[in-house]
């Protein structure tokens, strides 16, 4: 049950309940592709830095360890040792991401494996079968994610189809939740809105997937090419017609920046591989700014990434050493910046919600707007 408790403008302060505990939102999931977060991140440490829910793929755990090997383990909660929500993603987006190695018709796609070429058919039914199998807390419905610079018709017959396949995800999970042998039959189902960087169809799209009365509603499609203004310009758009009563999430999105203006357009779930990726490679996120760890400049600096953060990295070790790990290669380097990054980034979610609370949002974005803008120290 998704209940809004406080909104400011079309900004949205609410939570989910789950059968894996509540959600309060606006939230940031953090992105762990197979059931880990890459950079050797325990879901202990997730416990630690105040993850809510954590995010895996669909097509990349049927590829290994395989969805059944998962099931036969008690699903994915119990395989990663994680007691909270987890979103696990349809498998859509390798449709656009391995486009050199699919095919898509109106069954589904078929793959080649991006690990062994193993071929692989998956349309919406598997997308389904296998995200029970896993036994998330919420299953994305299986779509395609057309290029941001796709042609208009190739746009249409891709969201034309993403609405039929729609209705055999929301059937088939109807039939697995029902099942004797399926392990959460309380699993949740998101619909996606497609239609790339046209705003007709996008609304379009979006008044017909309303219709399906799902648990959730994610816009996707977007951060895959084109500009911010772009995406804030399709948001302004489509949003005022996905149900307000319902989740909305944006895909792989994004920068702080990014999250921040689209809580503001009424966007309460995000996902992104950014605080991760960077971390790994020595960019930091601080509330003055982006710094990058294997600057000359910070050889001797005994401050941590960020005076005043509270997370274990933080609390413990300076820039100095933790820089010195990086260019020796150590892994507890790389460890200590995700980790860091993400407790940033579920640090700002935690004040994005108190300001909401608050009634005080608009106020807090310009700051922190203004903070991360000042650039390295």
């Amino acid at each position: 049950m998704y209940k809004i408790l406080k909104t400011e403008g079309n900004a949205k302060r609410a939570e989910l309940q789950t059968v894996h505990g509540t959600i309060q939102t606006p939230v940031f999931m953090n992105v762990g592709t197979v059931a880990a977060i890459k950079g050797a991140v325990s879901t202990a440490d997730l416990e630690e830095i105040g993850t809510q829910v954590q995010l895996s793929n669909t097509y990349h755990l049927h590829v290994r360890p395989g969805d059944e090997v998962v099931k036969d383990l008690g699903g994915l909660h119990k395989f990663m040792s994680w007691n909270k929500p987890i979103l696990t993603d349809s498998g859509g987006f390798q449709v656009f991401s391995l486009s050199g190695l699919r095919k898509i018709k109106e069954e589904g796609v078929y793959f080649q494996s991006h690990i062994d070429g193993k071929k692989i058919f998956m349309g919406p039914e598997e997308s389904m079968q296998i995200q029970s199998n896993l036994a998330s807390t919420i299953a994305m419905a299986f779509d395609e994610c057309p290029s941001s610079r796709a042609d208009r018709k190739y746009v249409q017959d891709s969201v034309d189809r993403t609405t039929r396949w729609l209705q055999r995800c929301k059937d088939k999970m109807a039939e697995l939740n029902a099942r004797e042998d399926t392990i959460n039959k309380n699993q949740l189902l998101f619909g996606i809105n497609q239609g790339a960087i046209f705003n007709d169809i996008r609304i379009e799209h979006a008044k017909r997937i309303s219709e399906f009365e799902l648990d959730g509603y994610a816009l996707g499609g977007l951060a895959v090419g084109e500009s911010h203004e772009e995406m804030y310009d399709v948001l302004d758009h489509t949003v005022p017609y996905l149900p307000k009563e319902k989740p909305t999430y944006l895909m792989g999105v994004g920068t702080p920046a990014n999250i921040l203006e689209a809580v503001e357009r009424g966007v309460d779930f995000f996902d992104c591989v950014y605080p991760t990726r960077n971390g790994r490679h020595a960019h930091l996120y601080t509330n003055q700014g982006k710094i990058n760890l294997l600057n000359a400049k910070y050889e001797r600096d005994s401050r941590p990434i960020e005076e005043g953060c509270m997370c274990p990295t933080c609390q413990r070790y300076s820039r100095a050493y933790v820089r010195h790990l990086l260019k020796a290669k150590e892994m507890l380097g790389m460890r200590m910046c995700v980790i860091h990054n993400l407790y940033f980034y579920n640090k700002m979610m935690e004040e994005i919600r108190d300001a909401l609370d608050a009634g005080e949002f608009k106020a807090y974005k310009a700051r922190k707007l203004a903070g991360m803008e000042q650039g390295e120290k």
